[in-house]
């Protein structure tokens, strides 16, 4: 079947002028166009645009979207199941929001009693939120959002102790980061090592799989995003740098 860009457009919800645009970008390219100037599109390029709308909804970039779609790698059936699961993600992810603030509108009419762990879930819920709003769209782009809603599900699994425990990691590799930058202590130094193994095991509470690549590379991450650097700088400047050096040296020595 064939369609006029005017039937496309209406078809897919999306102007005429952006089909138009798409075309001139080379993202989606008629099936031909006729002497007289006219764009028809066949059912391959209305499958295209169907996955370009669908990572027009997951936050990608048109270049981004570009690269993916003309990749040699690419898979329709396998990103349909990525959207299916990032869609799903986000579903649970809006549920459980909603019914976490109903509960504490009615907690606080006192029309409903919150459960401790109900509270917990809340806490657990703003800091996944807080993550996405400050680093979600650089950690989405470097990792995908397949890996990313799944760091954040299971995070949202923690038991309340795991959660302590998550939470403590975090505060020791600190402490541990400010003593050894202060002490001038060198990346490659043994004791160095047992901080690298704590912030292994800090990222495997919300990691699927582990890999000294990735691992490498969120400790880049530290050093190239600013606002990863001011983090573990805040304190006591060279924190970024050090953690950076100190899993490039350690990683592969685990």
């Amino acid at each position: 079947m064939e369609y006029g860009i005017r039937e496309l457009s209406e078809l897919a919800g999306v102007s005429a002028r952006t089909l138009r645009y798409y075309d001139e970008i080379g993202l989606l390219k008629p099936l031909y166009v006729s002497q007289a100037g006219y764009r028809f599109y066949g059912e391959q390029e209305a499958e295209r645009l169907q996955q370009i709308l669908f990572y027009r909804e997951r936050g990608f970039g048109l270049k981004q979207i570009e690269e993916i779609l003309n990749g040699e790698s690419f898979d329709v059936e396998q990103a349909l199941k990525e959207h299916l699961a990032d869609l799903e993600a986000r579903r649970d992810h809006l549920e459980a929001l909603i019914r976490t603030v109903k509960h504490t509108i009615l907690s606080k009419k006192g029309e409903y009693e919150m459960s401790d762990r109900e509270r917990f879930e809340a806490l657990k819920q703003r800091a996944i939120e807080e993550n996405e709003a400050e680093y979600g769209a650089e950690i989405r782009k470097k990792y995908g959002d397949v890996l990313v809603e799944a760091s954040n599900q299971k995070l949202k699994g923690m038991s309340q102790e795991e959660w302590e425990q998550f939470q403590r990691l975090e505060k020791e590799i600190l402490e541990q980061l400010k003593e050894n930058v202060l002490a001038k202590i060198c990346f490659d130094d043994e004791k160095v090592k047992e901080l690298v193994l704590m912030h292994k095991k800090w990222l495997c509470m919300t990691w699927g799989k582990y890999s000294v690549e990735a691992h490498k590379g969120v400790a880049s991450m530290y050093v190239a995003d600013e606002r990863f650097r001011q983090y573990y700088d805040r304190e006591v400047p060279g924190c970024a740098e050090f953690l950076k050096q100190a899993v490039a040296y350690w990683a592969g020595r685990l």
